[in-house]
């Protein structure tokens, strides 16, 4: 069984992101890059599916700048096996990334997609819904538990009253949730083998192009600073500030 897993080079979590100066956008300038989160963790099911047998074959595609090579070399040195990169310096919209998606998966035939629920600089939490809509497949989405059993796999996922579980027929979109596993650290001997893996790197026409998109950034801010705290001597003093001063009651 051949998966596809979907990533995305994102700033890295533990940078504080920087809105320019004009706010069109987040800064990248000099910023350190990384896998997506929820991306490592859909790489890392996938590769332990490898290991237990259920997979074949572990592919890594993203579509991003010509540095997003570093991004699949990551998920290839935890043991993915080759690599996809769908070469574009513009920042297409969650559809255009799915339809683009959607012509790799007819290319490659996989029987599994599993992919980050969403990447955390858009939070769209859009391309995995998307991709399992263009291709008509059945998608089960915020995964924390997948077990595949021949022709089907069985999704445990998280939902706001506890667990749902759904059994999908293959092929099928599977997209990765926070508790579903702790991605392993890269081994230096498996960074090496990564750097002769082959990466295929495409261009958007080759896929049908990239459209117009429907999506415009009027303006990007920064949130607004939290004001300190103080302190009350009462629990009548509280309220009279939560009625007064915050207007909350």
């Amino acid at each position: 069984m051949k998966v596809l897993v979907p990533v995305k080079r994102v700033i890295d979590y533990n940078v504080k992101a920087r809105v320019k100066s004009d706010q069109t956008g987040v800064d990248l300038a000099n910023v350190k890059m990384s896998m997506n989160p929820f991306c490592e963790i859909a790489v890392e099911e996938a590769v332990r599916m490898q290991e237990k047998g259920v997979a074949t074959e572990v592919v890594i595609v993203s579509v991003g700048p010509l540095q997003a090579q570093e991004t699949i070399r990551t998920g290839l040195a935890m043991g993915g096996d080759r690599g996809i990169l769908i070469q574009t310096d513009a920042d297409p919209e969650p559809l255009e990334v799915a339809k683009l998606l959607a012509a790799v998966v007819k290319a490659e035939e996989p029987k599994l997609i599993l992919m980050g629920k969403q990447a955390i600089d858009g939070d769209n939490n859009a391309v995995g819904q998307m991709l399992s809509a263009l291709l008509g497949w059945p998608q089960a989405t915020f995964a924390s538990k997948v077990e595949v059993s021949g022709e089907t796999v069985k999704v445990t996922r998280e939902v706001d009253g506890g667990l749902q579980t759904l059994e999908l027929d293959l092929p099928a979109v599977v997209t990765a949730d926070l508790r579903l596993n702790e991605p392993r650290y890269a081994s230096l001997p498996n960074i090496m083998k990564a750097k002769r893996k082959t990466i295929d790197i495409k261009t958007p026409d080759d896929f049908g192009g990239l459209a117009a998109g429907h999506l415009k950034v009027v303006r990007v801010t920064e949130p607004p600073k939290r004001t300190a705290g103080v302190k009350v001597e009462n629990a009548a003093e509280l309220v009279a500030k939560l009625k007064t001063e915050a207007g909350v009651i």
